[in-house]
């Protein structure tokens, strides 16, 4: 019989996967935040309409993802989601509100008669790609820093309050100004930006200034998430984490936590297969974004290349933040942190949501058909000419 210790360690491989493909899918927000310097073109804007047709039959993509993987934690994890949905609440309304301004934009931006202005509507896009970008990075970097928040599971049974989490009184916005967050969530963003120019360099043809431009784009945004990252790694690697006190190698107290210097960068050690496949995905990255701007030939493929090597990073960020009694969501209250074993659903529940996980294969594989079928017919210049908008 399967137990309650190995369905969540494979639920939070599956989150991993999630979390992993929604970053990749940020692709989207990335583009978006290119509109407003594609606007002070002379020709009319035209740049500025083949990106939004590219982008525009993607973006549900992204938005899906990202429902996906707040259901999937809600399912598996849901004391993270009533801990973290719940208490750091403006952070997670800031990132709805601009998830929200993307779909309203997209469905009205060319509306005959719209009230705003196609040109209000591409301001609303740049700010989704940007603000969604950052703050989702700032809620990936509370799985390494520790939040202000505590649980009290006694709480349950207070008649007149019972609620097991509190936030402190700015309920997530400290998290949103804190320098470590920050910096995973501007990382964030120049990868978008960067596979965003990559994604487009892809699926536009027929425009050479266009392209060149988009070239230069990959360019400078690359060599900005390079440092970045690179800083974010550096700081990870040195930054303390919480393990579970353990008695001969089995944790004895799902809430008693113990703080262990290099404890992410001991993570990638002990668990060693996270080195080889952190290391494949930064060479795919360096090589999509290298190849793209020095090649003199021009070369689209580079997103491919960019986009899994993303997958796979992001994954091993995912299992240091989980994996080996860590605990993924850490607190200033060092009892009060969630690690998989002491934050998951019942194993009845888990049982049950694992039979239906044997589907994700058949969705990921829609998904990469519907991809390929948008795709087949790139955009180009010549779509415009009547007014045709894929999106």
């Amino acid at each position: 019989m399967i137990e309650l210790e190995h369905l969540q360690t494979y639920w939070w491989l599956l989150i991993s996967v999630l979390g992993a493909v929604l970053v990749f899918l940020l692709l989207v927000q990335g583009g978006q935040t290119l509109l407003l310097s594609f606007r002070r073109d002379d020709d009319r804007s035209m740049p500025v309409e083949l990106i939004v047709n590219s982008l525009g039959h993607k973006w549900e993509l992204t938005f899906t993802t990202l429902v996906v993987f707040g259901g999937a934690f809600f399912a598996s994890f849901p004391l993270f989601y009533s801990t973290s949905f719940g208490g750091a609440y403006w952070l997670w309304m800031l990132i709805l509100f601009s998830f929200i301004i993307q779909a309203v934009s997209y469905e009205f931006r060319s509306k005959p008669g719209n009230l705003l202005g196609t040109r209000t509507y591409d301001v609303f896009l740049f700010i989704n790609g940007c603000v969604g970008c950052v703050l989702l990075g700032v809620a990936v970097a509370m799985f390494f820093n520790p939040s202000d928040f505590t649980v009290r599971m006694a709480n349950i049974l207070d008649g007149g309050s019972p609620v097991i989490s509190r936030w402190a009184p700015t309920h997530g916005l400290e998290a949103i100004f804190d320098w470590f967050n920050l910096l995973l969530g501007f990382t964030v963003l120049f990868l978008a930006r960067t596979q965003g120019s990559l994604y487009l360099i892809n699926n536009i043809r027929d425009n050479d200034v266009l392209f060149q431009r988009l070239r230069r784009s990959v360019l400078v945004n690359g060599l900005i998430f390079v440092v970045l990252f690179l800083t974010f790694m550096t700081c990870l690697l040195c930054r303390d984490g919480y393990q579970a006190v353990s008695a001969n190698g089995v944790p004895d107290n799902l809430h008693a936590f113990e703080a262990v210097p290099f404890k992410y960068f001991m993570n990638y050690v002990e668990m060693w297969w996270c080195i080889p496949v952190l290391l494949a995905g930064v060479l795919l990255v360096l090589y999509g974004i290298g190849r793209t701007v020095l090649q003199k030939k021009p070369f689209t493929q580079g997103i491919w290349f960019t986009g899994i090597g993303t997958i796979l990073v992001v994954l091993t960020l995912f299992w240091v933040a989980g994996y080996n009694d860590t605990a993924y969501y850490p607190s200033t209250d060092p009892s009060s942190s969630l690690s998989i074993r002491n934050s998951s659903s019942s194993l009845f529940t888990l049982q049950v949501m694992s039979c239906v996980s044997v589907l994700v294969p058949f969705v990921a594989g829609y998904i990469a058909y519907v991809w390929h079928s948008m795709d087949r017919k790139k955009t180009t210049p010549a779509d415009l000419a009547d007014g045709n908008e894929k999106y």
